[in-house]
């Protein structure tokens, strides 16, 4: 029989994507974490136009310059973040930025700090570069990373903590206060914060920070893909001091060599253009957040209202078997094992579709909730 590392024959096939595959034709998608709306017209010419005069060969390996001079004026505008077009890699999606971020800072036996509930990719990564994972949990009715609690889970092993606000699978946002003090732990305690702020532009309530407002010690990671509706484009970029990207390089080089150049030519329209479309997605995702909760909140189901993202993250006992229930009837969630050990009681439901979708969802979901 044939033998494969145990760092990847130990993790499981997302049970997101698990969801996805196992929807009918004619199920309900509240499953997948995708923007429901087509990639703005700008954005397209210009990738059409890219294609047209030739703009389809290698490029440099951290991006092409005009697009990493664009990433460094969008960080210092929208998160108050200076850093120069050399401290910024343009990456195949958010996944190969965390990708390349665990390979350069994890070795075999290193402790990393994720967020319990969390994203799907983050222990599973971890665990790829040969780290142990360790969970914390997240607390209030918010959801959010308390320092404290983080406080009480750093080890001497420890290398780095995964920061996501807003959160994937919760919706919450963390306040600037914690986002701070946070900081001042990955300063106190010298490690590296991996900060995922792929949805910084869909808040309801608060305000989105950045841990390199506070400290050195960070990789802001990002993606033109939710802002901008362009998930299959596959491209995400990451920030971070020089000492970082030449190590980050060397990865990169040999994954990926660089970003696909069409999707660049397109995020460099998207970074420079009009925002407006940003903004009516997001006023659009707020009225279907509403609705959603509303539904939930009627069924008598226990659902704090997320302050960002697109994500509702409902208590509802046993959250695979609710998901597997809802599956079979045509409305498809995922269950909150999928997000770690503190979720089981939950489900995830994006709200990244119609409003018609979500009413009738709703109507499904009685049979099963009630």
């Amino acid at each position: 029989m044939r033998s494969f590392t145990d760092r990847v024959s130990e993790i499981d096939i997302s049970g997101i994507r698990k969801m996805f595959e196992a929807a009918g034709t004619d199920s309900i998608n509240l499953g997948l974490g995708e923007p429901d709306f087509p990639t703005p017209g700008h954005i397209c010419d210009a990738a059409v136009d890219a294609i047209r005069i030739g703009h389809t060969k290698y490029t440099p390996g951290a991006g092409i310059p005009e697009l990493r001079n664009a990433l460094s004026e969008k960080f210092l505008r929208d998160n108050n973040i200076s850093v120069s077009p050399d401290e910024v890699i343009v990456t195949s999606g958010a996944s190969e930025a965390l990708h390349i971020a665990m390979q350069a800072l994890v070795e075999p036996g290193d402790d990393v700090l994720v967020p319990d509930p969390g994203f799907v990719s983050y222990s599973a990564l971890s665990h790829i570069a040969g780290g142990r994972v360790i969970g914390v949990p997240l607390t209030g009715l918010g959801l959010v990373l308390d320092p404290d609690v983080v406080a009480e889970h750093i080890t001497p092993n420890m290398k780095v903590l995964v920061v996501n606000s807003p959160s994937n699978p919760c919706g919450s946002v963390q306040s600037r206060k914690e986002i701070q003090a946070l900081s001042e732990l990955a300063e106190d305690y010298d490690f590296t914060i991996i900060s995922d702020e792929v949805y910084e532009f869909f808040i309801y309530a608060g305000e989105h920070a950045s841990p390199a407002e506070f400290t050195d010690n960070v990789v802001t990671v990002n993606a033109a893909s939710k802002t901008y509706s362009m998930t299959g484009w596959r491209l995400g970029y990451l920030a971070a001091r020089m000492e970082y990207i030449e190590q980050f390089h060397k990865v990169h080089q040999y994954v990926q060599a660089c970003a696909n150049s069409v999707a660049q030519a397109a995020v460099l329209a998207a970074i420079t253009g009009s925002q407006d479309c940003v903004e009516d997605m997001r006023k659009t995702f707020e009225a279907r957040r509403n609705l959603l909760i509303k539904g939930l909140l009627g069924m008598g189901v226990e659902c704090p209202t997320p302050a960002g993202a697109f994500y509702v993250f409902p208590r509802v006992g046993d959250g695979d078997r609710v998901a597997s229930e809802l599956a079979s009837r045509g409305v498809i969630t995922v269950p909150g094992s999928a997000f770690g050990e503190y979720a089981r009681e939950h489900i995830r439901i994006s709200y990244a579709t119609s409003e018609s979708d979500i009413i009738r969802a709703l109507g499904r979901m009685r049979d099963v909730i009630l």
